[in-house]
């Protein structure tokens, strides 16, 4: 391997690895804030994606009728709840939150010349019908056994994974969809060839983790997440909602999954089932991070994007093993230097 293939090889590694920090990133709040460790990451990355391609190609997007489906869903839920709590005058207001509101979205976006808008806000229309999914998902399936072990949780998880997975097969077919590049072309740096898609990628990437450490120390909201996933007695003695917190680590993780897609369809083609493997991948970085340290979740995301892409040119058959196998010494340390602590104290 000379310096340029070496190069090349470490620019497509930074690349994966951006991604796979964003997923990474989510995956530590939502654990750290609600105890889910949630398998279904990646199907956000898939249906961000696909969604992009099909608006790209003129196409409503699919996932427009589960958001509107699961909508109405959550608006009985909540009715009811409402109703047993003696506050049938909250009944409008969840109505049309829950259910009107992505209704009116859908009928608006059907009139669009979807084909023709700029990629901005083609981009924009596919997160407003996936980004919603995070904080459906978490009223319908998590909400109501969010004081469940991690075990139940994680099953719960597991559940939601195959159910999104089989709506993804539903809704987009087995065909993959890709989009063309933000910008075409590149330009030579000493002896490698930095493409400008890669750039942009890094970028945005780097721009969003910027963005969510902002959000984490200047917003109320924010501080609220931390506090949270700190001490969630605590947080819930000092009046914060660890309902209100469940839902929007939900919506950060979906709106992360989401624009994660967005930014990998340009340089592959993605199925309905390709993102289970990217999240999977960014799990790792997570656990690499134990589940807790953001910056060392997004380190060790980096880290496994580079040996993939090395692994790639030496042993391409073995390059999932050997990426995965970077669980093994992590969880073999860490349950070697850590004391166990019941999930009661």
């Amino acid at each position: 391997m000379d310096a340029s293939v070496a190069l090349i090889l470490a620019q497509d590694g930074i690349t994966n690895g951006a991604i796979y920090a964003l997923l990474s990133l989510a995956l530590v709040l939502v654990f750290a804030v609600t105890r889910v460790i949630f398998i279904p990451q990646g199907e956000f990355v898939a249906y961000g994606a696909l969604s992009m391609a099909a608006i790209h190609a003129g196409l409503l997007p699919p996932t427009m009728w589960l958001v509107v489906t699961l909508g109405i869903a959550v608006a009985l839920v909540e009715c009811v709840a409402a109703l047993r709590e003696g506050a049938a005058a909250r009944l409008p207001l969840i109505v049309a939150r829950n259910a009107m509101l992505p209704a009116v979205a859908a009928i608006a976006v059907h009139f669009l010349p979807l084909k023709s808008l700029a990629y901005p806000l083609q981009a924009a229309i596919a997160l407003l019908f996936v980004v919603p999914l995070g904080p459906q998902i978490y009223r319908l399936a998590f909400q109501p056994v969010a004081e469940a072990s991690v075990l139940l949780l994680l099953i719960v998880s597991v559940a939601v994974h195959f159910v999104l997975l089989g709506l993804g097969l539903y809704f987009f077919g087995a065909e993959g969809g890709r989009t063309p590049a933000f910008t075409d072309g590149g330009f030579d740096l000493g002896p490698t060839y930095i493409q400008f898609q890669t750039l942009w990628i890094v970028g945005i990437a780097a721009l969003l983790i910027a963005g969510l450490a902002l959000f984490f120390e200047r917003s109320i909201y924010g501080k609220a997440l931390r506090a949270t996933a700190i001490n969630r007695t605590g947080a819930r003695l000092m009046g914060i909602s660890a309902d209100l917190a469940g839902k929007l680590s939900f919506t950060l993780a979906a709106l992360v999954g989401a624009f994660s897609g967005i930014l990998v369809a340009p340089i592959t083609t993605i199925y309905y089932d390709t993102g289970f493997l990217v999240g999977l991948k960014g799990f790792v970085g997570a656990i690499i991070g134990g589940l807790v340290s953001y910056p060392l979740a997004a380190a060790g995301a980096i880290l496994v994007g580079l040996i993939e892409s090395y692994s790639s040119f030496y042993a391409s058959a073995y390059k999932e093993v050997i990426v995965f196998t970077l669980i093994i010494p992590v969880l073999l340390w860490r349950s070697l230097t850590t004391h166990h602590v019941d999930e009661e104290h």
